[in-house]
C-alpha cells in the first residue's frame, strides 16, 4: 500500500480508511455527477473502452520505476481499479466525499478525499499522475497543469485523457461542468506549456464524433437545450447486441490495439495523452 505521510501532508485517516484534507474548494462538477456515473460504469461501453484505451496507454508508457499512479478527480474509482487489475499500484485523489466512499467500496486501497492543494502534497513527490476527463473541468487549465508539474518528479508521467473538438460542444459539457473541448495538438500543446514532454497523443471513441454531432451538438446550437440527463444518458452508454453494437465493439478493440502498438489514432471524440515530466 502507497505510504500516504511520504507523498503528502495535510492529511488525516478517517476510520472509513480514507484519507481527509479540506473539501470546501469549488470544483466545477455536478454535485450528483459521481452518483449518476456510479450507475452507469460497470454497464458503459464508454467507460468500458475508456479503460481499457487508458491501460493500453499506461502498458505501453509504464510510470517512472513501477511507481504508484495518482488517479487525480478519480471520481468513483473506476479508472484506478481498471488500473490496479492491469498490474498498477494506484492511489485516487477524490474532493467528492461520495465518489470517495464509491472508491473505497470498490476496492481502492488508498483513497484520499481531497483537492491537491487541500491533500498538501509534497513538491516532486509522485511517480505518475493520472488526470481523466479532469482538465476540461478546470477554467484555468494550464496554470493547474502547471501544479500538476511541480507536484510530479523529473521523468514522471502523466496521463490524461479530455474531450475532444470544440464543434462538438453540447448541453451535456455545460451540464457536466466543462469549461472547453480539445484538439490533439490543443491539450498537447498546453501541457508541453507546462513543463512536460509528450511521449505518445491519439484521438479514441473514432465511431463518435458524427452521432454527437447530429443528436447534441446540432440541436444544441438550434436552442434545443433540454433538460439535464440525470441518468446520463443510460440508454446511450448500453448499445446492446445488435450488429451495429457489434460493428462498434470490434472497432472500439482494434482502437486498444493502435494505442498498444503506440499508433496514434487520426480522429475521434476524446484525446488521449501520455508525457513525462520535462
Amino acid at each position: 500500500m502507497i505510504d500516504v505521510s511520504k507523498v503528502a501532508s495535510g492529511l488525516v485517516l478517517g476510520t472509513d480508511g480514507i484519507w481527509y484534507g479540506d473539501t470546501s474548494e469549488v470544483v466545477s462538477y455536478p454535485s450528483d455527477g459521481n452518483q449518476a456515473c456510479f450507475l452507469l460504469e460497470d454497464s458503459s461501453f464508454w467507460f468500458k473502452h475508456r479503460n481499457a484505451c487508458i491501460s493500453a496507454a499506461v502498458t505501453a508508457f509504464p510510470p517512472k520505476e513501477n511507481g504508484p499512479i495518482f488517479d487525480i478527480g478519480g471520481g468513483n474509482g473506476f479508472v484506478s481499479v481498471g488500473l490496479m487489475k492491469a498490474g498498477f499500484e494506484v492511489g485516487l485523489v477524490e474532493p467528492g466525499p461520495e465518489g470517495a466512499a464509491n472508491a473505497k467500496k470498490r476496492g481502492v486501497p488508498t483513497v484520499i478525499c481531497a483537492t491537491i492543494a487541500s491533500a498538501g502534497f509534497r513538491s516532486a513527490s509522485l511517480e505518475a499522475v493520472g488526470l481523466f476527463d479532469v482538465i476540461e473541468h478546470v477554467n484555468e487549465d494550464v496554470c493547474f497543469l502547471e501544479s500538476i508539474r511541480s507536484l510530479v518528479k523529473k521523468g514522471g508521467r502523466l496521463y490524461a485523457t479530455v474531450p475532444a473538438y470544440s464543434t462538438l460542444w453540447s448541453n451535456e459539457d455545460r451540464v457536466a461542468g466543462h469549461f472547453r473541448r480539445y484538439t490533439r495538438k490543443e491539450i498537447g500543446d498546453k501541457i508541453e506549456r507546462a513543463g512536460f514532454k509528450l511521449d505518445y497523443a491519439t484521438y479514441i471513441f473514432k465511431p463518435l464524433p458524427l452521432p454527437i454531432l447530429l443528436f447534441r451538438s446540432l440541436p444544441y446550437r438550434l436552442g434545443h437545450r433540454g433538460s439535464p440527463d440525470r441518468n446520463g444518458g443510460a440508454d446511450h452508454h448500453r448499445p446492446g447486441n445488435s450488429m451495429a453494437s457489434r460493428m462498434l465493439r470490434w472497432v472500439l478493440d482494434g482502437e486498444t490495439a493502435k494505442i498498444a502498438s503506440k499508433e496514434p489514432i487520426a480522429f475521434g471524440g476524446s484525446c488521449l495523452l501520455v508525457a513525462s515530466a520535462a
